[in-house]
This record gives C-alpha cells, structure tokens and sequence, in this order.
C-alpha cells in the first residue's frame, strides 16, 4: 500500500531528528522517495522555532493502523512528547494517505484532515510525486496553487 507520510522537527537538532526518523523508516518499511528539506513557518500553537519539513513515500503490506502505530514507534524513539498541541516537538511524522483507505474513526484519520491546508505537506508531496492525488480533495499541484493564491 503507498503511504505519503509528512515529517516535522523544530526542535532539539531538528534536521539530525528528521534525518535518524528517515533512517528508522528506510529500516521499518520500503520507502520510495523523499522530498527536499523545508523550513518552514509554524501553523497554529504556541510561538516556537520554525520547523524543517519533508514528505516521504513508503509502500507497506501493513494495515493502517500498524503502520500508524510504527510511526508512533519511531516518534517514541525519537523522544517525542505530546504536550501541547501544535506546539515544538522533536520530530512529527504524520500519515497523510495510505493507499485509497478512507477512515474517520478517533484512532485513525484518513486522509489527513488538514493535509490540503498545509503548504509544508502539499509542496515537498508535489516534489516527488507530481501526479499526486489527496482522497476526498483532488490533485495536490491544484491543492497548492488554490493555497498559495489564498496566502497573497
């Protein structure tokens, strides 16, 4: 199944932490491709450094869930600590779309519900896979050019 995965750092050596999370994933799963680092602005939150960003793609046999929970793992791993929502961590890895699932249970939400909001998901995805498709939203390059046309 091909997962898109979104991952974030801003603090405690961020691009070592999304650098060591890409090492974890490439030996956890089949990844594919990996986008470009970048820096980024935070959304929402409390005020903090500004976050590296990229977006990785995987193929897995595993359910969503097990993948979602490896995730988890590697985050676990990497010292991340849910304290404050949207505020700094040390590494965040997101699963935006795993293959065509579609959930909405409290465990797992699929797609991601903010994914074709955020500029530091739709760009480093469109990077490495520029006929990418977010479920339920339509062709990221549309997400991202409806985005960036919003932000002037």
């Amino acid at each position: 199944m091909k997962a898109v995965i979104a991952l974030g750092a801003n603090i405690g050596g961020p691009q070592e932490n999304i650098d060591l999370a890409i090492a974890l994933l490439r030996e956890a799963t089949d990844i594919q491709a990996i986008s470009s680092m970048y820096t980024t602005a935070p959304v929402g939150g409390p005020e903090q450094p500004h976050y590296i960003n990229a977006v990785a793609i995987a193929e897995s046999e595993l359910s969503a869930t097990d993948f979602l929970n490896m995730l988890h793992g590697i985050e676990k791993a990497l010292g991340r600590e849910r304290t404050i929502r949207w505020g700094p961590r040390t590494i965040d890895l997101d699963l935006i779309q795993y293959g065509s699932i579609l959930s909405s249970s409290q465990e797992l939400l699929l797609p991601h519900p903010r994914a074709h909001k955020r500029r530091f998901v739709l760009e480093p995805w469109l990077e490495i896979d520029p006929d990418a498709h977010l479920l339920t939203h339509g062709r990221v390059d549309g997400l991202l050019s409806a985005l960036l046309e919003s932000e002037q």
